[in-house]
């Protein structure tokens, strides 16, 4: 049994955190940690949690809470965790940041994108990307893990296969993505009103997106290539879920061929196949947010258009559970040695 505490344990993936820990039979859930709700029983927050966590919220006292813990989860804004955190807490517990400030390893580039200064770049290097399906030797080793974000999680592994393989030309990579309103954040804004969200959708963060960077730099890996594209996401009026939509021209193999539908399955197969989490849907399926929404999986497919010589790559999560809380919990495991899926072997909802 393991000792666990939240910080901004009362945003929604704070939230989805919390659900999941409570049925996962090594974690002791030690403290809530809220800035916002300092004093205030966690179940008046959420009511779901009424005779479930009886527990108050805490303040966001690293220093003094990190000393009762064995592993810290931070569901905070960006540059929280970059302000605060030193080597003396990494010493005490380990921590997984659902923000993006240890995601990108180049300084420049993440304070260009996110528009603040990281006040802690010593230990963006040790940071592991917390993609499991992906770096899972290198997380069970990590103290710092970065935790994916919910769009990157979803656009990299619809296009990591097809990336690694070199059966894609990267030049020519467009994601489309769709997100539901729990993405933006608990947090009241004007965009998010039901008003302004119902019976509507559209583009935001056109060329400019934050996840782009991100994105752009776990593909490179992949391909061992620079990676440049373009991201376009979209807010839908549905509480949760991404689809990720990818567009690339095929890449002509040594021999002067493009590459063949079961090329293409191949490649998926190859590195998605044993993944407990991502589902590699039978042809002619499309992912669809339903089939997601309230699990940890991912469900990937793809349509080879010979036409145009393309392929259209598709994927879909829940962004509060794979993209986020899921995935974090997930890490963890890892993390502890405990089975990956423990705690996460949730059946999607329908309806």
């Amino acid at each position: 049994m393991i000792k666990v505490g939240i910080i901004g344990s009362t945003g929604y993936a704070g939230g989805e955190l919390v659900r999941i820990l409570m049925n996962h039979k090594e974690v002791e859930i030690k403290w809530f940690g809220s800035r916002s709700y300092v004093d205030q029983k966690y179940y008046d927050v959420y009511r779901n949690f009424f005779e479930i966590v009886d527990d108050k919220c805490l303040d966001d006292n690293i220093t003094e809470l990190v000393e009762q813990v064995d592993v810290v989860f931070t569901a905070t804004p960006q540059g929280y965790l970059a302000g605060i955190l030193t080597e003396e807490h990494l010493q005490k517990a380990k921590f997984v940041d659902l923000s993006a400030d240890y995601r990108i390893k180049d300084v420049a580039t993440y304070e260009k994108w996110y528009g603040i200064e990281h006040k802690s770049p010593q230990f963006i290097e040790e940071a592991v990307y917390g993609l499991c399906e992906i770096n899972r030797e290198d997380v069970k080793g990590a103290r710092l893990v970065a935790n994916p974000g919910c769009y990157t999680t979803c656009s990299i592994l619809t296009c990591y296969p097809l990336v690694k393989e070199g059966l894609i030309d990267v030049d020519t990579l467009i994601i489309d993505a769709k997100s539901g309103t729990s993405g933006a954040g608990r947090g009241a804004k004007l965009p998010n009103l039901y008003c302004e969200v119902n019976e509507n959708i559209k583009a935001y963060g056109v060329a400019s997106h934050r996840h782009t960077p991100e994105i752009e730099e776990q593909l490179g890996y992949a391909g061992n290539c620079q990676v440049m594209l373009n991201f376009t996401p979209h807010l839908v009026p549905m509480n949760r879920g991404i689809l990720a939509t990818a567009y690339a021209k095929l890449k002509v193999q040594a021999d002067g061929s493009l590459p063949t539908e079961q090329m293409l399955r191949d490649a998926y197969n190859k590195y998605f196949a044993e993944e407990k989490f991502v589902r590699v849907l039978d042809k002619g399926i499309c992912p669809e947010t339903k089939w997601v929404e309230g699990s940890n999986y991912v469900d990937v497919n793809f349509v080879l258009d010979e036409r145009t010589g393309r392929v259209i790559m598709m994927g879909a999560i829940d962004n509060l559970v794979k993209g986020a809380a899921g995935q974090a919990v997930q890490n963890m495991n890892l993390m502890f040695g405990f089975a990956e899926d423990e705690g996460l072997n949730l059946i999607p909802m329908f309806p």
